[in-house]
């Protein structure tokens, strides 16, 4: 299995590029947003000065290793502009900049149909990949895209049942498609907040320049988790055990780790690379929920041969099994 993973601008220690090299074998994509365009993530490191240059001095180095580009263009809102002749411009001059200094992405995420089109329009080899913030859910979905994406990312609240997975990966490739998974999302499963707060995530760097309400908590997540309860509901979630990535080497042709913003992101390479890790669960996920739990942990170890909720989780009746589970794998560290 080749995986995915997201560059982390550092400010401090081993640059990401110097990390990667530790994994080569096991990375097959780095996948990147640029400077001054939205993605699915704030990037506050891209902020600084010299992040285009630190960005693309990077990138030529994660190049040496024939590691493909993956240009994120999969912000949720590109507001007033989304549509526009402008945006337009502004991408095909993001190409051929990346053209210029010889890192024109192999692959262009985005969960923008428009930004799909004009991709299509500028340089159709590139690879375009429907984000998984397009939460496709149903072949029927996949039908309509049929010709305007050659990738995908399969809804994450559904990857945890095998049967799901086969039947989107026959899909597939008897349409010559490529199914994607995020393995390690720490997002709730089938969030309501999920647009409302994709929507915030576009508009990060309007959101800090006023006075927001201290009172109101957009993360859902957050919010649930916050006094150290409902760890149920991450247990119910739609991440994947580093020792289970085996289960769909038949089906899927890239795993994404999510890591612009994880703290420890050699953790997760190394966990997920060895498809082994013995620790805290809640360390796995980005977002990481270890503090918040803290000081209890969910023992990978402790799972091992556990049924995790598969498609239960998203109509859950609260049986009472993952209470079971979570007898038999949450430790305490105190």
């Amino acid at each position: 299995m080749k995986f995915a993973v997201g560059y982390q601008y550092r400010n401090t220690g081993e640059l990401f590029s110097e990390m990667l090299a530790d994994y080569q074998s096991h990375l097959s994509e780095v996948y990147f947003s640029y400077p001054g365009f939205a993605s699915g993530r704030p990037d506050h490191g891209a902020a600084s000065a010299n992040a285009a240059e630190q960005l693309e001095y990077e990138l030529s180095r994660i190049r040496q290793m024939n590691i493909k580009l993956d240009l994120l263009l999969n912000g949720n809102c590109y507001g007033a502009w989304a549509i526009s002749d402008r945006f337009y411009r502004e991408i095909a001059q993001l190409l051929e900049r990346l053209s210029f200094v010889d890192l024109l992405p192999e692959i262009v995420t985005t969960t923008s149909p428009f930004v799909a089109q004009c991709i299509r329009q500028l340089d159709q080899a590139i690879e375009i990949r429907a984000s998984v913030n397009m939460r496709i859910d149903s072949l029927t979905a996949l039908d309509y895209l049929l010709e305007k994406f050659d990738s995908f990312y399969l809804r994450r609240d559904l990857q945890r049942d095998l049967d799901t997975v086969k039947r989107f990966a026959d899909w597939s490739k008897g349409h010559n498609k490529k199914l994607c998974l995020l393995v390690n999302s720490g997002c709730l499963r089938n969030c309501p907040y999920q647009t409302f707060h994709d929507n915030l995530v576009a508009h990060d760097a309007e959101l800090r320049e006023v006075r927001n309400r201290q009172d109101f908590m957009p993360h859902l997540c957050w919010e649930r988790y916050h006094s150290g309860s409902n760890l149920e509901d991450f247990l119910r979630s739609s991440w994947i055990r580093p020792e289970d990535i085996k289960h769909y080497a038949p089906y899927c042709h890239t795993m994404k780790l999510a890591t612009r913003q994880h703290s420890n992101p050699r953790m997760i390479l190394g966990a997920y690379c060895s498809e082994r890790f013995d620790g805290n669960v809640l360390d796995l996920t980005e977002p990481c929920y270890a503090q918040a739990f803290a000081p209890r942990i969910l023992d990978n170890r402790s799972l091992d041969d556990v049924e995790l909720p598969g498609l239960c989780g998203s109509n859950c009746t609260h049986c009472g099994r993952c209470q079971e589970i979570l007898q038999k794998a949450v430790k305490s560290c105190e």
